[in-house]
């Protein structure tokens, strides 16, 4: 809605294409997840996701004791089981969807790109979960992530829901004394980071931020570490592993079974920033978050097959994970991952990526658009953006200016 008040309609073409053609429709669906949840989600969650046992009921209330009040707490799809990694990588990789491109990955450096197929991402991340079974990660451990924007960072998410662990991914611009307060927290027994980050044209030590919050961490047992940037940096005997030395040992194997766990099963933690007071862990479990991730992705950013999606969101934020790993990849869709900021290396890098890959559907924050608006037209004017069909703003209200921009 513009600020003059009339509706920006969609062309007939674009409704003709889409999962939700109409208002009244995405009404009627929305009426009846509210009427008939029971009904509604059950259907939901046997046409969206693969399950390894069927679930005796959709949702249960209870009522807990918290000090001196009581609570609600809901579980959905109880006695289910099926295993998150399975419902974003296997079920793909059986299909046509085995060789399409499932992350697309530009560094901030001029000329760094890579791409994962579904095929080559299940292997990458079978490999991981196994090097952490081999020190002892398993069902119920919490693992602590503190990467940069990188695919190893989706690996390493995948590869805890692979093996049932819980993943508690941290900002990497993160200061030492927030990762340690949220390590110390989640009593995290195993870490995995970086050597380095580009971000901004600089080169960030996040091993030497690791290493000073670990200090005061007796639970974290084990740190893992990406080579991002080549840099030298510490590693302490005993505790700090390679990456890419222990994901190409001879023992590790390139497949790992993805076991069912529970519909309840914790699969991540992630904290509040903090900004209000001391960071709250909000606890996710894996099938009612998993359903619902993968249904608003499908309907709300009208997802087809052909879709490059890029949101710019980090992993490091609640909408990095829904709608950058979780949402988009238990879709089958192909997303694109950026590692730097927005206007780096130079005010034109946005839609440099937009134009050389063709992007379909944008996701960015009102914040990002008003800088875009501050540059001018010119600059998104040099590049071909036809390819651009949704846009969609998050994190905060957009103004109607930035909208209509």
């Amino acid at each position: 809605m513009s600020s003059d008040n009339f509706p920006i309609q969609p062309s007939a073409e674009f409704k003709e294409k889409s999962r939700v053609k109409s208002l009244s429709q995405y009404q009627s669906l929305y009426d009846r997840s509210v009427l008939e949840p029971e009904a509604f989600w059950s259907e939901m969650a046997i046409s969206e996701l693969v399950w390894a046992k069927p679930w005796s009921s959709v949702c249960t209330y209870d009522w807990q004791s918290i000090g001196t009040k009581t609570a609600p707490y809901v579980s959905w799809f109880t006695d289910g089981a099926l295993n998150v990694s399975f419902n974003c990588l296997d079920r793909h990789v059986v299909t046509e969807r085995r060789d399409k491109n499932a992350i697309i990955w530009e560094g901030e450096r001029a000329g760094e790109r890579r791409t994962l197929t579904y095929e080559e991402l299940l292997k990458e991340v079978c490999k991981l979960a196994n090097v952490l079974k081999k020190h002892g990660v398993q069902k119920g451990t919490t693992v602590g992530i503190f990467m940069p924007m990188l695919p190893e960072l989706i690996i390493a998410v995948l590869a805890c829901a692979r093996l049932g662990a819980i993943h508690s991914v941290v900002f990497s611009a993160f200061s030492a004394e927030a990762l340690n307060s949220r390590m110390q927290d989640c009593e995290a027994r195993f870490l995995i980071s970086a050597d380095a980050s580009f971000y901004s044209g600089r080169i960030t030590n996040i091993k030497e931020k690791v290493d000073e919050a670990l200090v005061q961490c007796p639970s974290v047992k084990k740190v893992l570490v990406f080579n991002r940037a080549g840099i030298e940096i510490n590693m302490q005997g005993g505790r700090d592993l390679c990456w890419e030395y222990e994901l190409n040992q001879p023992d590790i194997e390139s497949f790992c079974e993805a076991k069912p766990f529970d519909s309840e099963n914790p699969l991540f933690i992630l904290y509040t920033s903090g900004s209000t007071g001391k960071p709250k862990g909000v606890l996710h479990t894996s099938a009612g978050y998993l359903l619902y991730a993968h249904s608003s992705f499908k309907y709300f950013f009208d997802i087809q097959d052909q879709d490059i999606f890029w949101c710019t969101a980090d992993v490091g934020w609640i909408t990095g994970h829904s709608y950058l790993i979780y949402g988009p990849l238990s879709n089958g869709a192909t997303c694109l991952m950026y590692e730097g900021a927005p206007l780096q290396p130079d005010p034109e890098r946005t839609w440099q990526i937009i134009a050389d890959n063709k992007v379909t559907i944008f996701y960015t924050a009102p914040t990002a658009i008003r800088s875009f608006m501050k540059l001018g037209e010119s600059l998104p004017a040099k590049y071909d953006l036809s390819s651009l069909r949704l846009l969609g703003s998050v994190g905060e209200p957009i103004n109607p200016e930035a909208w209509r921009w």
